[in-house]
Formats: structure tokens, sequence, C-alpha cells
């Protein structure tokens, strides 16, 4: 077993005309939480997809585990789970019958044992018997991480975690994810929101218009921007400042201000 979770090799995907992905490579350290941050449309789901064997890349390599994506999808499968940006729970059943389908479709051998586990692990063993259409959104998404991990999957992805959660809701996911790869399970993760991956990752790779423009500690973020004096008081650059900084965006938005402003 390497040290190195998932490897991403110059992967290339295109829709007809619109190419999505440009040679996007980076490595995830087994264990620990890998975070790509970027806007809407910058690909992040994409790639996700792809490392999920959901998708075939057009060029490059990636391995999930040392088994490859391209040509050894069922070993990845067996190593992973995926959360997508909603929460796909069935409505219908209780959290516990969610949990108890799920681990039968896995299986596993004692499927009331997993949920009950499962259900006390993610603080809902006292909703277990509710409907999960009576739970809250950060309910339901804890619910469906749990789903996620019957199995005991090695990598996790998550799609967007918290679209949508209120803040109480999404610390609570936050929680949860930090446990995880406490235990062990290797996590990455897709996100928009700058607070997001400055709480939760090790290391925060920033994909924009389909390439890695910038992958390294929050610190080494960091440290691409100059702090700002002002009268005595030292500013360091936050995790935003880096990220507008390196897409540009800022310089867009500001233009943008100003043509609205001369109309």
């Amino acid at each position: 077993m390497t040290a190195t979770a998932i490897r991403v090799e110059g992967i290339e995907k295109s829709y007809k005309d619109l190419q999505v992905l440009r040679g996007v490579g980076f490595e995830v350290a087994r264990g620990s939480i890998f975070a790509l941050l970027g806007s809407n449309g910058a690909g992040k789901t994409t790639l996700v997809r792809i490392l999920s064997t959901l998708l075939k890349a057009d060029g490059g390599t990636a391995t999930v585990q040392g088994f490859d994506v391209a040509s050894e999808p069922g070993q990845v499968r067996d190593a992973i789970s995926l959360t997508g940006q909603f929460a796909a729970v069935d409505e219908v059943l209780t959290g516990r019958e969610n949990l108890v389908l799920v681990a039968k479709l896995r299986h596993r051998k004692d499927p009331g044992a997993v949920a009950d586990e499962l259900l006390e692990r993610f603080s809902l063993t006292d909703a277990g018997g509710r409907k999960a259409s009576e739970y809250s959104g950060g309910m339901r998404r804890r619910l469906d991480i749990a789903m996620s991990l019957v199995g005991d999957p090695s990598v996790i992805f998550l799609d967007e975690p918290t679209t949508g959660l209120d803040p109480q809701a999404r610390i609570d996911v936050w929680q949860t994810v930090k446990e995880l790869a406490g235990n062990g399970t290797t996590v990455l993760l897709t996100t928009q929101y700058l607070d997001e991956a400055e709480q939760l990752a090790e290391r925060i790779a920033i994909l924009h218009k389909g390439t890695i423009i910038q992958n390294g500690t929050l610190d080494e973020l960091k440290r691409l921007l100059p702090p700002a004096e002002v009268e005595y008081i030292e500013k360091q650059p936050s995790l935003e400042d880096v990220f507008l900084a390196l897409t540009g965006e800022a310089a867009e938005e500001q233009e943008q201000e100003q043509k609205e402003a001369s109309r």
C-alpha cells in the first residue's frame, strides 16, 4: 500500500467543442482531506465523475488506491464511495431503513447492526425511526454520508457536500468530514466555498477553467500574496484573496462595476 490514495495525471475531457478539463494533475495522500476549490463550471464534478468511474476521460491517467480508473473500474468502485451534491436518501423510508437497504445491497452480513452502528456514529440514533422526509437538511446530509460509508470504503468523494445547508448544518457536516479523516478515510471534496476549504482541507487545489492553477497547503497558498500593512498592523491574505488573485475574478468584477457605473 502506497502513501498516495489518489493520483491524477494529465486528465482531459471535452464535450464536443467545449474543453472542460485541460491536463489536470494532483495527488492525494492516504487518510487526508483534499479540497478541489473552484467556481461553478470549473470542471470539479466532471473530474469526480471520472475518478469514480462514471465517466471516461479523453486523455491522461488516474488511479485510486493503486487501481486504474479506466482499466480496473471494478476494483476502484470497491474502494470508494461517492456522495453527490444532493442527498440520495429515500424520503419514504426511515433513516434506519435507508441504511439497512444499502447494507443489504452491499451484501453485509448483519444489515441491522450496520445500520445501528452508523446511526450512533452520526448522532442519528434518536431519529432512526423517523422518515427521512422529516429530517432537517443537515440530518439528511449526515444520513447520506452514513449511507455512503456502508462497506467501509477507504476513499470517499464528496461533491459540494454542504450546498444549500444552513450555517449550523454546514458545521455539523464539517465535523463529520473531519471525523472521517481522523478514522483513516481519504476524503476528496469539491467546493466553491472558500471557508469550507479553509476549515477542512490539508491541501487545496484551485481548479479554474479546467486547469489546476495552484495546489498547496493553506499556508503555502497564503504565502503567494504579500501581507498588507495598514498602520503598523500586518494583515495576512485570506484564502479568498489568493483565489481571486489567481483566477483574476477580482479584476473582472472590478471592471464590470466600472462599466456599470459609467452607464
